[in-house]
């Protein structure tokens, strides 16, 4: 090809014509980028040799036409890096020119002035004159790259959402508001506490508020009551802030805004880049909305991965591309609930710091402007036909297991004390609410929303009114319990709706006397049993305790002992996001659960600011099926069973005996308990005496008026802890002399809680009253949930099964489901295993639910005491006394790629343990475990195994680093360190994984120093993962057992599962009384004229005669 055919580069100018000489060349200059100065002075030489070289030729042959390719855009885009880069490559297209119209032409000349070209890439961004650069379209008519008329309806999302409905393209749920700006009081807009109504149309919240012009950046989300209210407010980037929380809860009452329902995306949006209708690149990266911070790498760069798109995402970005005509165009997607939805289209956009989508980017462009003006300008050419790059992924090796799936259930962290108060309620007005709310479908309401608690509220000093205008009007409620009703409601001045709740059940015939807090009397006719519960709240404690233990997650995954922005756990943070991280986070519905799960995912993913973004986004709700709620109030049988004997036995005055029936299963921490009680009825007099004591000093101390202003922790005052205390006080010791036993939890909690953040109060006899509650506290709360093991069995199985089959099909959808998100392979230098994915789940639950895992483990048929490692998991699970906040049940699945996919080698299953936050002077006592993943024996002396899941050697951004120092990750913990650490290694692939492996020596010696490979998912020598021993405060993961195959585990669960079923089935066929309910089903999913017809319901099918279609009767509680 001659030199006279070769496009001459980027150039500006007042051009007369497309074609040939006739067109000044010049090659544009960066002045503000003095780093491409020497490239332009390079391609001006050239230029200059080019010029005299075609004069020289000029009677020898033309010059061949070149196609002219013009940019308009306002200078800050048209000299942006991604332009600089693409137009770069473009004009390496032997047939095209470009020519950059200056910026002082575009906004300054008329468009008769403007240069001329063939084909133009216009686009609008802030202070363009978009009507000019349409005007110009219309004078010279090039072939347009992005069709400049539809850029008008880009810049109004209520077009852009129009359009997309048009196309059928699936997008949030939504409603316009369009406001009058003389008159914005005038619109279809009802605000509720919780929920909007637009146009008729109700958004409950969590719920979005866009402006309707898309130039508008500033778009809303509002948080409901129940995770605390308040809003984020997103804006355009401001260094590396990109939203902020705000207190504010009401929408804006001027301009016009699009209302749409919040999607959860886990907290990751992704944005698609369109280069003509069949090629789309895709990069994953945080949402703005969830703390607001950009994630920025070493060069202060936005960090974004690249995603893989589904078919189906493919097929919307094709018709997102054709329907706005943009042939560049960039829009957001938000994965959510299995589906894909387009929320915003940003019209031309390109990608930042991706050479791989530069050249594609010129590339496509560049056959696009040849296939449509080659042929009218008589050009020879013709497209390239190249192999289609092949998605190569590197394949493991070596003798390392890669980890595949983590499944933590945790309880929650430090809170306040809970109380409950309970009375029979029979006034109307308690009826009428009762009705209102639903109450009678199930006999049981639970209300936590405001305008319900504001309704009982109403209630309660309506009665009170009442009360004390007529000493003898007919109402039975007891003024005291109203008036604490009352106050309780009224505490903080306002309801949050997450630490206060209501519960009503109906009561056929009335409460029977149960307590010295209820009526001496029964009364005849129906009647409601209202419980008021408070408290509970998390703690700023327990946010630190679960924010530090989710950083110290992090150091489980793969390249987790790295430091990758500033941060530790950079496996994690890299896996999260690239999409190789299948997490979802699951709490129930109790609000200090639910911060619980936000702080820790706040941690565990580097997250900043408030809790409540990241609670709407992150932590699912999980009140299903008792998958991790329960309903305390209603006990099992064999519960209230268990609990009467334990009552009966600890009001017996006289000592403990040896052989009493209090502890068969022979745990030591419940023999200690009892040897420190010796005889129950002595020890409760001790314990009321003591409350008496401590009652009697905050009085004291509220006469005294150098306390009147004292603020205790979390801002109680000495009268709020004068009324928990004088409430224990008064139920505990009952009008018959005798002990309410079920008070000891509640005792137990109040000084724990006192004696850990109230110390400074100095009041004497505390630590007596801590220790022995404590101890009357071991032996109550544990058995509770079942005293032989047939009863922790029976009463675990009604807790837990649900969630036991969730964990089974987690483990299941690891090795068999392969239908996530990925990274793009293409993508995947510097960035380990990029096929591959990491499942974690976690569960936040209360005290119950761990307690009844953990007997399920414990006592349902996992291994037996001939394995030596089991039965010492056992000994020392059996001396732990308490189940603390933060307790751990772990479960890791990992696979050796090296075994055969059939063989039982393939999965292997740890199982670990922490019993969560250390107790007051605790240290000396507790029991020592074996370590976080304790190395074999056999493997003690021997070298580990260092070789990684993939060729790391250039893996620049994942490499090992050595550990000169341990990684300090407490940020703001004001704890102390623990002075346990782990020992994790590598295992050897000649050690069966049958083979127990023994203790390390190093078990209890102080951290070595070493390396850790990041390619593998343990470590050699080093700090070790330290579970939580990284939170001080924390105890660490201990591993209970290290070496169960998959068939073992799967094998259990299906066992205890299937158990339970079977316990069920003989309680129906003993009489047990069920609700029938007519469910009228969904259209079938298969239906024959003749035969059956095929439903599912509540994930049961059912094959149901042709005959039999219209109605069917299912029992309500028999649900899976």
């Amino acid at each position: 090809m001659s030199e006279a055919r070769r496009g001459p580069g980027l150039r500006t100018g007042d051009a007369r014509g497309p074609s040939g000489r006739d067109v000044p060349r010049f090659v544009i200059g960066c002045d503000d980028d003095e780093r491409d100065m020497g490239q332009a002075e390079a391609g001006m030489r050239n230029e200059m040799f080019r010029e005299e070289e075609m004069e020289g030729d000029e009677d020898e042959s033309p010059a061949e036409r070149q196609i002219v390719v013009g940019i308009c855009a306002m200078m800050k885009k048209s000299k942006s890096k991604p332009m600089t880069e693409i137009l770069e490559r473009l004009c390496k297209f032997d047939y095209i020119d470009v020519v950059i119209f200056p910026e002082e032409v575009i906004l300054e000349e008329p468009v008769e002035k403007w240069p001329l070209c063939d084909c133009l890439i216009s686009f609008h961004s802030k202070g363009f004159p978009l009507d000019k650069a349409v005007e110009y379209a219309k004078l010279r008519n090039p072939l347009l790259i992005n069709d400049l008329n539809m850029q008008y309806f880009i810049q109004d999302r209520r077009e852009v959402y129009r359009i997309l409905q048009e196309e059928g393209i699936d997008l949030p749920r939504y409603a316009v508001l369009n406001r009058d700006p003389d008159n914005p009081e005038e619109c279809n807009l009802v605000e509720g506490e919780d929920h909007v109504e637009v146009n008729g149309e109700v958004f409950p919240k969590p719920f979005v508020e866009k402006p309707v012009c898309a130039e508008d950046h500033n778009v809303y989300i509002y948080y409901p009551t129940s995770a605390g209210g308040g809003s984020q407010r997103l804006f355009r980037k401001i260094g590396s802030r990109s939203s902020v929380y705000s207190p504010e809860s009401s929408v804006r009452k001027t301009g016009s805004y699009i209302y749409e329902e919040f999607m959860p995306t886990d907290g990751t949006d992704v944005k698609v880049y369109t280069v003509g209708p069949d090629y789309a690149h895709a990069e994953a990266r945080k949402s703005p909305a969830l703390d607001g911070k950009v994630e920025r790498d070493s060069e202060g760069k936005e960090i974004r991965y690249p995603v893989m798109l589904t078919a189906m995402e493919k097929l919307v970005a094709r018709k997102v591309c054709l329907a706005f005509k943009q042939t560049v165009c960039g829009f957001d997607l938000l994965r959510a609930n299995g589906h894909s939805f387009v929320c915003d289209v940003n019209g031309f956009s390109f990608v930042k710091n991706s050479m791989k989508y530069y050249d594609d980017c010129a590339k496509v462009l560049g056959n696009l402007v040849m296939r449509e003006l080659a042929p009218q300008f008589h050009i020879p050419w013709s497209i390239p036909m190249e192999a289609e790059d092949i998605p190569i992924v590197p394949t493991t090796s070596g003798t390392m297991m890669e980890l595949r799936c983590v499944i933590a259930i945790i309880r929650h962290g430090d809170r306040t004390p809970k109380q409950k108060m309970k009375m029979e309620v029979r006034h109307p007005l308690f009826f009428e609410l009762f009705e209102k709310c639903g109450g009678y479908k199930t006999g049981k309401l639970k209300l936590k929303k405001p305008k319900q608690l504001q309704e009982v509220l109403d209630i309660a000093r309506l009665l009170l009114i009442e009360l004390g205008q007529h000493n003898d009007c007919e109402i039975e409620e007891k003024k005291s319990k109203l008036e604490q009703l009352k106050t309780v409601l009224e505490m903080y001045g306002h309801f949050s709706g997450i630490n206060r709740k209501v519960q009503l059940t109906y009561l056929r015939t009335g409460q029977p006397k149960a307590s010295s807090e209820e009526e001496d009397s029964k009364k005849d006719g129906p009647s409601l049993l209202l419980v008021l519960k408070w408290g509970g709240e998390l703690t700023p404690a327990g946010r630190v305790q679960a924010e530090e233990l989710g950083r110290a997650f992090r150091c489980m995954y793969p390249g987790g002992q790295g430091d990758y922005a500033g941060f530790p756990g950079c496996g994690l943070l890299r896996l999260h996001s690239t999409y190789r991280h299948d997490l979802k986070i699951y709490a129930s519905d109790e609000g200090r659960v639910q911060m619980t799960a936000a702080a820790f995912a706040k941690g565990l993913l580097a997250l900043e600011g408030e809790l409540t973004p990241i609670l709407v986004q992150m932590v699912k709700s999980a009140n299903m099926n008792g998958l991790l709620d329960s309903d305390s109030d209603s006990l099992t049988d064999c519960q209230q069973r268990v609990k009467a004997r334990l009552h009966e036995i600890m009001q017996k005055d006289q000592e403990f005996l040896p052989d009493e029936y209090l502890a068969p299963t022979g745990s030591p921490s419940l023999v200690n308990s009892m040897k420190v009680i010796d005889n129950p009825v002595k020890t409760c007099d001790k314990v009321y005496a003591l409350i008496q004591s401590l009652t009697s000093q905050i009085r004291r101390r509220l006469e005294d008026p150098k306390s009147a202003d004292l603020q205790l922790y979390h801002s109680e005052t000495l009268e709020l802890m004068l009324q928990r205390w004088s409430k224990l006080e008064r139920d505990f010791r009952m009008k018959n002399g005798r002990y309410d036993i079920s008070k000891i939890p509640d005792i137990y909690d109040c000084i724990k809680y006192d004696t850990q953040h109230n110390a400074s109060l100095s009041l004497e006899d505390t630590l007596e009253l801590f220790r022995l509650s404590r101890a009357l506290a071991d032996i109550i709360i544990p058995q509770e949930y079942g005293i032989t093991k047939a009863e922790k069995l029976d009463i675990a199985q009604a807790y837990c099964v649900p969630l036991m089959k969730k964990i089974q099909l987690d483990l299941q959808r690891t090795h068999e489901d392969e239908a996530v998100n990925k990274l793009h392979p293409l993508y995947s230098r510097g960035v380990m295993s990029p096929g591959r994915h990491v499942r974690t789940r976690l569960y936040f639950t209360s005290e119950s639910h761990v307690h009844s895992l953990l007997s399920m483990f414990r006592y349902g048929g996992l291994l037996d005491e001939t394995d030596q490692q089991w039965k010492q998991a056992m000994d020392y699970l059996s001396a732990v006394t308490e189940l603390n906040y933060m307790t751990q049940i772990v479960i890791m699945l990992y696979e050796d790629n090296n075994k055969d996919p059939s063989s039982e080698e393939r999965f292997h299953v740890e199982l670990h343990f922490s019993p969560g936050v250390k107790g007051c002077e605790d240290e000396e006592n507790v029991p020592l475990g074996f370590g976080f993943r304790p190395a074999s024996s056999e493997n003690e002396d021997k070298k580990p195994n260092q070789g990684s899941l993939e060729d790391l050697s250039q893996d620049e951004p994942d490499q090992a680093i050595p550990i000169s120092e341990p990684i300090n990750i407490q940020r703001r913990s004001p704890m102390i360190r623990n002075r346990k650490t782990g020992s994790m290694e590598v295992p050897d692939s000649r050690v069966s994984s049958s083979t127990y492996r023994e203790p390390s020596a190093s078990r209890l010696a102080l951290p070595r120093r070493g390396s850790v490979s990041t390619g593998c998912l343990c470590v050699s020598p080093a700090p070790g993962f330290e579970g939580c021993s990284m939170v001080p405060s924390i105890y660490p993961l201990e591993t209970l057992h290290n070496s169960l195959s998959l068939k073992q585990v799967d094998e259990f669960l299906n066992r205890v599962c299937e158990s339970s079923s079977e316990a069920h089935a003989k309680t129906m066929k003993g009489g047990c009384v069920w609700l029938w309910t007519a469910v009228p089903f969904a259209p079938p999913l298969f239906s024959t004229t003749n035969i059956v017809s095929i439903y599912i319901f509540d994930s049961c099918i059912f094959l149901l005669p042709a005959a039999d279609q219209a109605l069917f009767c299912l029992k309500s509680r028999f649900l899976f």
